[in-house]
């Protein structure tokens, strides 16, 4: 695995929340060669044991089950002391989201989109109208969820700090998700003075909610800059499917270039199906926007 991607031409890589524990020997092997570095990994990396398939929200950090927040700190903990193992500065971390027992009006908001194929979503009134109702019940019920997630994040920083890693909180793409872009700032900020994290911004997630109407992309790494660490780089196509080559959507990367800097990590992020040719033109247009 590692093999095929530094013969691709890549010197880092990201080990995902798809790495089982049986590729760990193999993956520590390529990095104690020198075959590799670790940029980052992502929560939970190794997954454990008996998954084998990726699951980055197996255990969520606004669970409300004790048994789930506890798997949630172990599993988060053990990620930690991985990513130090594989020296990779980063690991980057999803932050729960909001459970409805019966409604949930993220759903809402998709069947009104499949129903009328026709509108120009997001700037139809009636999906605005709909789109502000469901936004104030998402509100009105994300208070718990959102304080255990924050009490989460609080109960591993310590770990983070004394090995040496540091958590970037990603911007997610479902309407339920936490936490709610204009939260993403005042949450930050309210750590602890010296922790180590930071914001993690995915390119395709940030533009299939702008295209819900949650967020305008640019205006949102606007404010999100200060507090960047780091990037997944995908496009998203005609038909909304995330994860493609970059430059074959509709992205406007050039956009997107203009908030890099030499500090951050650019982690290009596929849909496994993607033809070779698909990462390697990817690879190329981003080394393009960097000059």
């Amino acid at each position: 695995m590692v093999r095929e991607m530094v013969g691709l031409g890549f010197e880092y890589i990201e080990l995902s929340h798809g790495i089982r524990i049986t590729l760990v020997p193999g993956v520590l092997r390529a990095v104690e060669e020198g075959l590799v570095k670790i940029s980052s990994t992502h929560n939970f990396c190794p997954l454990p044991t008996g998954v084998v398939q990726a699951a980055p929200n197996l255990f969520e950090p606004s669970a409300s089950d004790p048994r789930e927040h506890e798997q949630w700190l172990r599993h988060t903990r053990r990620s930690i002391d991985f990513a130090a193992q594989v020296k990779a500065s980063t690991v980057v971390c999803h932050l729960g989201s909001v459970r409805f027992f019966w409604f949930n009006p993220g759903r809402t908001l998709r069947a009104y989109r499949e129903r009328h194929p026709d509108a120009t979503i997001p700037h139809d009134e009636d999906y605005q109208a709909l789109l502000t109702k469901s936004r104030e019940k998402l509100r009105k019920r994300m208070g718990p969820f959102w304080e255990r997630t924050k009490q989460s994040v609080n109960e591993v920083l310590a770990h983070a700090q004394q090995k040496g890693v540091r958590l970037g909180f990603e911007n997610r793409e479902k309407f339920e998700e936490l936490p709610l872009e204009e939260d993403y700032l005042d949450f930050l900020n309210s750590l602890p003075a010296g922790a180590p994290v930071g914001y993690w911004h995915d390119t395709g997630h940030a533009d299939i909610k702008q295209a819900m109407g949650m967020i305008d992309h640019r205006a949102h790494l606007e404010k999100m800059a200060p507090k960047l660490i780091g990037f997944h780089l995908h496009d998203v196509n005609a038909q909304g499917q995330d994860h493609q080559t970059v430059g074959s959507g509709h992205i406007d990367f050039k956009m997107i270039s203009s908030f890099w800097r030499p500090e951050h990590l650019l982690v290009l992020e596929f849909n496994p199906r993607l033809p070779v040719e698909g990462v390697r033109a990817s690879r190329e247009r981003v080394l393009e926007l960097l000059g």
